[in-house]
């Protein structure tokens, strides 16, 4: 996805000021987003890879001649997106880049860059799902080291894994430009429907940083954002055998 950065830069740039603020009062807000990189990498990385993957198997190597088809971070990461996942939560990677006339003509484009756009936020649901299995499985399995300040540590890595993954998911399936979920909607909209998204898509990008700043677009993720931690965490409770506290 794309985003106009100089909307963005007074966003970014208050953001920064006050988690800096925040961080510099706090050793355990500072070491939380130490143990939040790893995070960070796998659901910016993995979300990125997954459209780069979706675009190849339809036909488009656009991403596999750019080198985006491989699990490097560097590949993948996007300087201003990465500060606002650390900072507010919600960010992005670098765009992969897709030609849509390239792709093979199976399904209609519109569909297809539905699916290339849905691979990336499906694919973090997936990887918080696993992440969350693997942290039943510690407790159930290995509870002296989940106990243990080893284990500890673990745990806060594999729930940041988990949030920072449905966070990105979630957030990117809003169905405003420039965010995944607008090609999403795009796949199902009538052929006339669609081009009047893509002809105002400036608007709706300015609508949509409009919504961040007063901060209605978290109002209406978060709880999306618990719900989907709360349903993924007791599922995977449930399969071991746990109780979800």
């Amino acid at each position: 996805m794309y985003i106009d950065r100089r909307l963005i830069f007074l966003i970014i740039a208050l953001m920064l000021f006050s988690s800096v603020m925040s961080l510099m009062s706090s050793e355990g807000r500072l070491l939380s987003l130490f143990l939040s990189i790893p995070g960070l990498l796998i659901a910016i990385t993995f979300h990125e890879f997954a459209h780069a993957f979706a675009a190849d198997r339809l036909g488009d190597d656009t991403p596999r001649r750019q080198g985006r088809l491989n699990l490097n971070p560097f590949k993948h990461l996007d300087v201003f997106g990465t500060i606002m996942l650390i900072f507010a939560g919600f960010g992005w990677g670098k765009p992969v880049e897709i030609n849509p006339r390239n792709f093979n003509r199976n399904i209609s484009l519109a569909k297809a860059e539905a699916i290339v756009a849905a691979a990336g936020p499906l694919t973090n649901i997936v990887l918080a799902f696993v992440f969350e299995i693997i942290t039943c499985a510690i407790i159930r399995f290995a509870p002296e080291f989940y106990v243990s300040q080893a284990g500890y540590i673990t745990n806060i890595i594999l729930q940041s894994i988990v949030s920072i993954n449905i966070g990105l998911g979630i957030f990117n399936l809003i169905p405003l430009p420039p965010l995944d979920g607008s090609k999403i909607l795009g796949g199902f909209l009538p052929y006339n429907a669609k081009n009047w998204l893509d002809s105002h898509g400036q608007i709706f990008e300015i609508v949509f940083v409009a919504l961040w700043i007063v901060g209605i677009l978290s109002l209406i993720i978060s709880p999306l954002i618990n719900l989907v931690y709360s349903g993924i965490a007791h599922l995977c409770a449930a399969m071991f055998g746990l109780t979800v506290i």
